[in-house]
């Protein structure tokens, strides 16, 4: 393959790198080599990321039930493969810590021939997946409020157009959040992470200590198939869509590499934290209220499953609204998490010409060093998307499947192109420091995360 000296690219220049720590210098080296300039202020530290990255994952707070057996083993079987997909994200992010993700790894791992279209439409893919899941969870923080409204006061009549309201104003408060730039995300996000863990807590205690526990033999080998599915094995199939969807987004912190001190390090750990941390608080939630539950068929029949067991668990009005204020307010500040990720990712897209217009989105306030036309397109795309949900609810479940469905399909084409370098002996471990790696049409280097870690210790 051709390599391209860094001379023809533009180097930060030296007054640019005074009064910044060697990661700092390092991290905009490396991004220079990879033909990116750095323009976006690493802001970001490992534990604001690792913040940043679980309560983006918010899984205990989506965690929801249906057959119980199957629910359980659905979210092992589905927390199993995340890890592995994730393992993979992270080695693609130590070689090439770029705010444009899974689109760039294509232009790098895919034959000289195909790099462009396997790179132009996995870009695509991203874009949607991310635009789709913001603004699903935008609607959904709306459902969620409107439901608590109506548990404390029945005689109120929930509104579609409430609904989208509500998740208006949601959108716009990660709107501001963001805007603000500097270091306010990064601050955000440390203290996000404090009520992601401790509000866990303060929703699991009461609810096992007040609930009738029902026994383990109903929790563990219980079916049901409430879908009336041809067969039980594919109605456990159509189940998994529920954990998978509380594990998207998961690749929300490769989205903000450039805004992070040793991003090669940094962010593949944030990263398989977030899934252990995230994978062990969902399932802990999961068993939790699978004990818990007293109507099954009812919960499954409610407007949001998990109200109704903490109602059902705790027997008290005010305590279940206290347990759903909570998750309204982690799903809230997650929103300013999601909308960064999702605006950088569509910036970075923008940045390389995929996008129509790109030379408006491409822009970056020099006050705060934000793609703030990125920030503001997203927002404004949320509200459109969300219009949906007041035509069709139907529609609308359709905007979910395809968040899922695009950002998956992005980590299944990433993926199959690492696993046919790997077979076929297309990475080294090192390269000369005065050449450009792991971008298109150059030499690819690659050295595991772990001992990236360990070797820098």
């Amino acid at each position: 393959m051709t390599s391209y000296d860094l001379k023809q690219l533009t180097r930060p220049r030296s007054y640019e790198l005074e009064e910044r720590s060697s990661y700092q210098n390092a991290d905009d080296i490396h991004l220079t080599r990879l033909g990116k300039r750095p323009v976006l202020k690493r802001n970001f530290g490992v534990m604001s990321m690792l913040g940043f990255s679980c309560t983006i994952l918010i899984t205990w707070e989506s965690v929801t039930t249906g057959g119980p057996a199957g629910s359980v083993y659905g979210y092992i079987f589905v927390w199993v493969g995340i890890a592995a997909t994730f393992v993979v994200i992270s080695e693609l992010v130590s070689m090439a810590p770029t705010s444009g993700g899974q689109y760039h790894w294509c232009s790098m791992l895919a034959p000289q021939s195909a790099m462009r279209i396997f790179s132009y439409i996995t870009g695509w893919l991203t874009v949607i997946g991310w635009q789709a899941t913001y603004a699903t969870v935008c609607y959904l923080g709306g459902n969620y409020i409107e439901t608590l409204v109506t548990l404390t006061n029945p005689s109120y009549e929930p509104k579609i157009w409430r609904q989208v309201l509500i998740g208006y104003a949601i959108a716009l408060f990660g709107f501001i959040i963001n805007i603000a730039g500097g270091k306010v995300l990064p601050r955000f996000e440390g203290a996000i992470l404090v009520l992601h863990i401790l509000g866990f807590f303060a929703i699991l205690i009461p609810m096992v200590y007040m609930a009738n526990h029902n026994t383990a033999e109903l929790v563990f080998t219980q079916f049901l198939n409430e879908g009336q599915w041809p067969s039980q094995g594919l109605s456990f199939f159509v189940g998994l869509i529920g954990p998978v969807f509380a594990f998207a987004g998961g690749d929300a912190a490769v989205h903000l590499s450039e805004e992070i001190t040793n991003a090669t390090v940094a962010v593949p750990l944030s990263l398989m934290l977030t899934v252990l941390i995230n994978g062990t608080l969902g399932f802990s939630m999961l068993i939790a209220l699978l004990f818990c539950v007293e109507d099954i068929t009812g919960a499954l029949e409610a407007r949001v499953p998990f109200l109704t067991i903490f109602h059902q668990a705790t027997g008290s009005v005010a305590g279940t609204a206290a347990a759903g204020a909570i998750i309204v307010a982690m799903g809230s500040c997650s929103s300013a998490g999601m909308l960064a990720s999702t605006s950088r990712q569509f910036w970075s897209f923008a940045r390389d010409r995929g996008i129509p217009g790109w030379r408006v989105w491409t822009k970056v306030t020099a006050r705060t060093a934000i793609p703030a036309y990125a920030v503001t397109l997203t927002t404004a795309i949320t509200w459109l998307l969300s219009l949906i949900g007041i035509g069709s609810d139907l529609a609308f479940n359709d905007l979910m499947s395809l968040s899922t469905s695009g950002l998956f399909s992005s980590y299944l084409v990433v993926a199959g192109l690492l696993l046919w370098r790997r077979c076929t002996g297309g990475i080294s471990g090192s390269t000369s420091e005065h050449t450009m790696i792991n971008t298109a049409g150059a030499s690819l280097s690659g050295v595991l995360f772990m001992s990236r870690g360990f070797g820098a210790s």
